[in-house]
């Protein structure tokens, strides 16, 4: 065993003593690990079901579960089925402290899984390093969720600031645009794009020229986008979600203003072209991975589709994919671990996992003793007549 591995696992065993001492039904590693039993792993994942991003945590959710019920169908990961315990914030970081609080003491899960919304992680990361549990593949892709380096946590997805820069830069370089603005959450989720953006136009000599914020969970962005027409923007960056990207665009349309838009990858979903329509036509995005059409789709896919339509009744979407991704790797390291599954066995496990390319398209998520994030790149993608196309390579 390495130093490291050795430190993480006394590290571990510390702390369970600490909290078994303290708290009726935590019992040490020397008995038991929390979350593993002879017959079951329980895992943990907070998600908004009912606020703001209700429409990328539904299919987030659902895209693990259905990968979940297949591995259990299957035999489990070692015999043991995997339980997924899913707690809804509707976006609220305090509604994330409690459920965090919930899922460690009374449902003593062994990781928390692609938990969702950068103000909600920055919330909960603590709590659950501190109790000695997996942090793992967040939809935050914050600097924190991987840096520094920590034993417990893993990032999945590009950071904001990574991809933004690029994103920004290739869209200005390659269009010949004078004058970019920003439309931004007010919270650590837009304060990261932000960065990203600012950094891709200092690179190229440009600043910005204009930014507004809103309040998480806005419906109403019309002074906004006044200001930012002002300001002759001639390219806006938007670190929206899909229900603010399709009111900031259907707001621009309706007042006559016609202005290129780039929304990051929290804007990039099916939901946004299904429930925008023409006002959404010709928005930029950034792209993790393509969108699970089943127009053109390869045969994996194609009875993928067919899968999860069964199960849930209507068609997957791109964080579909991701959830089920994300709940596929963490089957995949559970197993190279072994049937004495422990947080440091995990680790070790996920640090030498080389898994191949999906079928959804993803990038090649790799992992390292040094490193925690899998993937460091997005690709731009565009709608042209009510579907996203990618329009280029993984930017770097």
């Amino acid at each position: 065993m390495s130093v490291r591995l050795l430190a993480l696992g006394l590290a571990l065993f510390a702390h369970a003593l600490l909290v078994g001492a303290t708290t009726p039904g935590v019992v040490t590693p020397g008995v038991s690990t929390p979350g593993v039993s002879e017959r079951e792993i329980v895992l943990g994942s907070i998600q908004d079901l009912s606020g703001p991003g209700a429409l990328l945590g539904t299919p987030v959710r659902d895209g693990m579960l259905l990968r979940f019920e297949e591995a259990n169908a299957a035999g489990g990961v070692h015999g043991r089925t995997l339980r997924l315990v899913v707690e809804d914030t509707g976006y609220d970081p305090k509604r994330g402290v409690l459920a965090t609080r919930k899922l460690i003491q009374r449902d003593q899960a062994f990781a928390f899984l692609a938990n969702f919304g950068t103000p909600v992680v920055m919330a909960t990361m603590p709590l659950i390093l501190d109790a000695g549990r997996l942090h793992l593949f967040p939809f935050s892709p914050h600097e924190s969720t991987y840096v520094p380096l920590h034993p417990l946590k893993f990032q999945l997805f590009a950071p904001y600031q990574d991809y933004m820069e690029r994103a920004t830069r290739h869209m200005v370089q390659s269009r010949g645009y004078k004058r970019t603005c920003l439309l931004y959450q007010d919270d650590d989720y837009g304060l990261e794009v932000m960065k990203g953006v600012e950094a891709g136009l200092v690179r190229i000599g440009q600043r910005l020229v204009e930014r507004t914020s809103y309040k998480r969970g806005a419906t109403e962005l019309s002074s906004q986008i006044a200001r930012l027409r002002a300001a002759n923007c001639d390219f806006v960056v938007l670190a929206t979600v899909v229900r603010e990207t399709i009111v900031a665009m259907s707001e621009a349309r309706k007042t006559g203003w016609v202005v290129d838009m780039l929304v990051t990858a929290s804007g990039y979903s099916a939901q946004t072209h299904e429930l925008g329509g023409v006002a959404v036509e010709g928005l930029f995005g950034v792209s993790v991975l393509p969108h699970p059409y089943a127009e053109g789709a390869n045969p994996a896919l194609a009875e993928w589709i067919v899968r999860y339509r069964a199960r849930y009744g209507v068609d997957p979407n791109v964080w579909s994919a991701m959830g089920y991704s994300i709940a596929d790797l963490f089957v995949q390291a559970a197993n190279a671990a072994g049937r004495e599954l422990t947080a440091a066995g995990f680790v070790s496990a996920l640090e030498q996992l080389d898994p191949p390319r999906d079928f959804f398209g993803s990038p090649a998520y790799r992992f390292s003793a040094t490193d925690h994030l899998g993937n460091r790149h997005g690709r731009l993608a565009q709608i042209r007549d009510g579907r996203w196309e990618i329009l280029t390579d993984y930017l770097k």
